[in-house]
């Protein structure tokens, strides 16, 4: 090795022996501490979050090192997959205008609440999973599963967040145009309640933008690295991934990198 490097031996046995620097000492137990955050983030963090978590433990380090210790040693947030949307928009039920037009900033909570469906396939077949989330602060306050896509999973994910927020008057509801949302039954909901009913135009997701963001965090964080063999299974993992993690661990670029939880408790205090 020596010859083919073109090093001589003495070299080569001196650097064996001489004592390892204080950067690469820093570096290796600062490694360390990235791991950890990393392994109790699900390996679901890239270095801006993890940065960020190393602040809060009073580690001091600039977010390119972390970023260039954590390529070095491999460690990397779990790759997003392409994420297939799907809408049954093929009703006669009136459809609302889209009055939240993609206006994402919001400045109170309890003020705008998104909601759609998603699925989660298992041996059984497919569990649908239906979420409202509280666009101030991006937490999922509302959700139900079930074996079937259809108007009860829509409100009962609705009834759950109700009951849990009891917001105002007037707040606006935005989903997409499909029939679970178009429904009779759906919007006599929404009126008793005194909410204000939003719709995405036909073939726009993005007017959904931070619903879609968050199945498809769910669906690359829990979902595409599992294999459910049963439903209740997935039932189970998907109530701890929600109220557990998401709700209460996940750092949100949106939120300044707090979890939804924190960001309400920080704005309330502030």
């Amino acid at each position: 090795m020596c010859r083919a490097f073109d090093l001589s031996r003495s070299g080569f046995y001196a650097w064996r022996k001489r004592p390892e620097s204080r950067r690469a000492a820093a570096n290796r137990k600062l490694l360390v501490e990235i791991k950890a955050i990393h392994q109790k983030s699900r390996q679901t963090y890239g270095s801006p979050r993890v940065h960020v978590e190393l602040q809060d433990k009073g580690i001091l380090c600039s977010c390119n090192r972390t970023a260039r210790l954590m390529q070095q040693a491999d460690v990397r947030a779990v790759v997003r997959r392409r994420y297939l949307h799907t809408t049954d928009s093929k009703h006669d039920y009136p459809v609302a205008p889209n009055i939240l037009e993609r206006n994402f900033t919001v400045h109170g909570p309890d003020r705008v609440w998104l909601t759609d469906i998603t699925y989660v396939p298992t041996e059984e077949g497919w569990l649908y999973l239906g979420g409202v989330m509280d666009l101030y602060s991006r937490r999922i306050i509302g959700w139900a599963m079930s074996n079937r896509i259809d108007r009860n999973l829509t409100r009962d994910a609705l009834l759950m967040a109700l009951g849990r927020r009891q917001p105002a008057a007037g707040l606006l509801h935005h989903s997409d145009r499909g029939s679970q949302y178009a429904c009779h039954d759906y919007q006599k909901l929404l009126s008793s309640k005194g909410m204000v009913c939003s719709m995405s135009r036909k073939g726009e997701p993005y007017d959904n933008a931070a619903m879609e963001s968050f199945f498809r965090t769910l669906k690359v964080e829990l979902v595409y690295r599992n294999r459910f063999r049963y439903r209740e299974e997935a039932r189970t993992a998907l109530v701890e991934y929600i109220e557990l993690f998401y709700n209460q661990q996940r750092r949100h670029s949106a939120l300044g990198y707090l979890s939804p939880a924190e960001y309400e408790r920080q704005q309330k205090t502030a």
